[in-house]
């Protein structure tokens, strides 16, 4: 198989995303393993630190519509899904979409809207559609989802459990930019000027072609192993409250892939399942992150990494 589809589709849209999002080559990357796995990221981080822009420069990237919904205590599950209204001109309910009918959708805040709408939106997120009325529509293909929490203020917000939490492929943090980059930022045109100049770098043809590469790629026996030891050893730590579950375990089986294949093999090594562990892993051990990232690490250690056979 030739992986080289996959790497240049990576490095296309890392550079078009990078073009308004400096230094963060590597949260984008990840984003786009998210995105190709058909999964949904959870970004915690501070505000201001381009979240919104990120997902817009990306948005623009596949060519797809992009839509961002501020989570806040009133917002219905109706304002997210749509509704049906009388069109007294047809004499007839309509359907009007909500903002869940794009191809990536920013849900701002997900923690400051009630356990209800939040349940709405994850459900749309795992079943790919929606039901309003008993009546059900597909959302739009490819769809992805980034929902946002700020890790400081958590006045006046409703957590999300840990079922829910568990929906999210990854949880990523960008952090702030480095000074010299940062002061590039400052000193260049507006961001939302340099995002209308944004055209499209790849098509949902080719995203469905790179997709279905990263499914072929091959996974030897000790490397799924070792992804299972990974995941039992979660399991067999009583400080934990659970551990890792078997949808976690198919997403880092699933993102080893896709890195190998952003690599332009077709097959997965024991790095490539490392690469991914925290990301992947970190929100299912249902610790804050700086937590996680030292249990990753003390866990990397401790399991036996397979070796290369001769």
């Amino acid at each position: 198989m030739d992986m080289s589809l996959v790497k240049n589709y990576t490095e296309k849209l890392v550079a078009h995303c990078g073009k308004i999002i400096l230094g963060k080559e590597e949260t984008i990357r990840q984003v786009i393993v998210t995105f190709l796995a058909g999964g949904h990221v959870l970004l915690e981080d501070l505000p201001g630190t381009g979240k919104t822009m990120l997902l817009r420069a990306f948005a623009a990237g596949i060519g797809g519509a992009f839509r961002r919904i501020q989570f806040t205590p009133d917002l219905m599950p109706s304002d997210l899904t749509g509704i049906n209204f009388y069109n007294q001109k047809e004499s007839a309910f309509v359907f009007r979409k909500g903002p869940l009918f794009a191809n990536v959708v920013l849900a701002d805040e997900i923690n400051r809207a009630t356990p209800r709408t939040q349940s709405a939106l994850l459900e749309s997120m795992e079943e790919k559609q929606i039901t309003v009325d008993g009546e059900t529509y597909p959302l739009d293909k490819p769809f992805m989802v980034m929902a946002t929490q700020n890790p400081i203020e958590s006045y006046g917000t409703f957590p999300l459990p840990e079922a829910q939490i568990d929906r999210f492929f990854m949880r990523l943090s960008m952090g702030y930019m480095e000074r010299q980059q940062e002061m590039q930022v400052l000193c260049r045109p507006a961001t939302g000027q340099l995002l209308t100049e944004l055209t499209a770098v790849v098509d949902f043809e080719e995203t469905a072609r790179v997709q279905a590469l990263c499914r072929q790629v091959r996974v030897a026996e000790d490397v799924l192993s070792y992804i299972m030891d990974l995941v039992e050893y979660t399991r067999n730590d009583t400080s934990l409250p659970a551990g890792v579950s078997t949808r976690g375990a198919l997403c880092l089986y699933q993102a080893a892939q896709i890195t190998a294949a952003m690599e332009g093999r077709d097959y997965v090594l024991p790095e490539d399942v490392k690469k991914e562990v925290l990301a992947v892993l970190g929100h299912r051990l249902f610790t804050e992150m700086d937590a996680a990232r030292k249990y990753v690490e003390k866990m990397l250690e401790k399991v036996t990494v397979p070796l290369e056979k001769v």
